[in-house]
């Protein structure tokens, strides 16, 4: 988002028309029509600065889901009790008896109360809102209702008297990792389910130009020529690309999630083009051979200055890869590419550049100077006749 901000000239990202926040781009997209800019949201979530109210630290959302554990502790030897006696007295098998504990599992592992009392502190700063209905702009949160499958798209009519902070908690209410959320006596989890983007949420009201993040594809370990040259600034024991299936359940059930993440977004993409055919849709999403990404720690946050980094760098290098036919497609919205920026390779997300005092701007000054009379001297040098 920072790469973005920084390289897009005509275009505010606090001040669009509206924002639709699907899993954890929920946290994004309501910061964004709350007034915070891409380059706040990185000094919140990645650089830990400003004001204790405006950081976080996302360990929170690492909390065990207590009050979940209790809830179905207590069901447990009931559900125990009713097992023996269809296996003693009821003469059923003994994996019939078993699957009469599974409502004594957990829904999920880590609690997720903290996005809803940390986004609400967040947004009842001066100048914010919590109520969908006191915003600028339009903002849209999409979560699943877990007993229908349908989509609930929070902050549109009917649906905007619930907190915004608990529509995101809602939207990326992951299952399996987090309990589901209850909301006017219904249970709500993460609005992927239904479908990647929601894009046509805000397509229907006709906006020229859609800008989609999409952080989530599947990895592309076949193309070791590419991974190669991508993996020379990785460590030692991160160059080796093994094949999805030697990283065990975890890896393969992160590509298969990936994947069908991305299909549907594939599909629903074709869908839009024809569908809209007047409004202009941008992509962005990371490269599916970057080892970097597919290899990090998802939850080490220890790892976020350099995975932000990365990041940052590769949007830069893909708006420079495509940049003519980005340019032609901004063009049409009065908004164009920041060729100085995207061309300056020393440029970093963790120092941007700060406007210049008037002191440095003498120095920097007096510098090109000496440098210009340097290379007069030289020049002159070359020129002399030999004796």
């Amino acid at each position: 988002m920072c790469a973005l901000e920084e390289s897009l000239i005509g275009l505010d990202f606090t001040k669009l028309h509206h924002y639709v926040g699907v899993s954890a781009g929920g946290f994004i997209a309501a910061a964004l029509a709350n007034g915070i800019s891409p380059r706040e949201l990185c000094a919140s979530f990645i650089e830990n600065d400003g004001e204790p109210s405006e950081t976080f630290d996302p360990s929170w959302l690492l909390t065990p889901a207590y009050g979940e554990f209790v809830r179905r502790g207590i069901m447990f030897p009931g559900l125990v009790m009713s097992a023996l006696w269809h296996v003693t007295l009821g003469r059923k098998s003994l994996m019939n008896a078993l699957e009469r504990l599974s409502p004594g599992l957990p829904t999920g592992v880590f609690s997720n109360q903290a996005v809803d009392t940390q986004l609400a502190r967040l947004f009842s700063r001066e100048g914010r809102t919590n109520d969908f209905r006191k915003l600028k702009t339009k903002l849209t949160l999409v979560a699943t209702n877990l007993d229908s499958g349908e989509s609930a798209p929070f902050g549109r009519p009917g649906w905007d008297h619930v907190p915004i902070s608990q529509a995101v908690q809602a939207s990326s209410a992951l299952p399996g990792l987090f309990p589901p959320v209850e909301i006017d006596d219904q249970y709500y989890v993460d609005g992927a389910l239904k479908k990647t983007m929601h894009a046509s949420v805000a397509m229907e009201d006709d906006v020229d130009l859609m800008i989609c993040l999409n952080p989530l594809v599947p990895f592309d370990a076949t193309a070791p020529q590419v991974a190669k040259v991508m993996q020379r600034g990785l460590p030692e024991h991160k160059r080796e690309i093994p094949r999805i299936v030697d990283g065990g359940l975890p890896a393969v059930l992160s590509q298969t999630f990936r994947s069908m993440i991305h299909s549907r977004m594939e599909l629903g993409m074709k869908h839009y083009t024809h569908a809209y055919p007047n409004t202009d849709i941008i992509l962005i999403e990371p490269d599916h051979r970057d080892p970097e990404l597919y290899l990090a720690n998802t939850f080490s946050y220890a790892q976020r200055r350099h995975l932000a980094e990365h990041a940052y760098q590769q949007t830069r290098q893909m708006l420079r890869s495509r940049k003519t036919g980005l340019s032609a497609k901004l063009a049409r919205h009065g908004i164009s590419l920041n060729h100085d920026v995207l061309d300056d390779h020393k440029r970093h997300l963790s120092a941007p550049p700060k406007a210049p005092t008037r002191i440095g701007r003498a120095i920097a000054t007096l510098q090109e100077v000496m440098d210009d009379l340097g290379e007069t001297v030289a020049t002159a040098s070359r020129q002399q006749p030999a004796y």
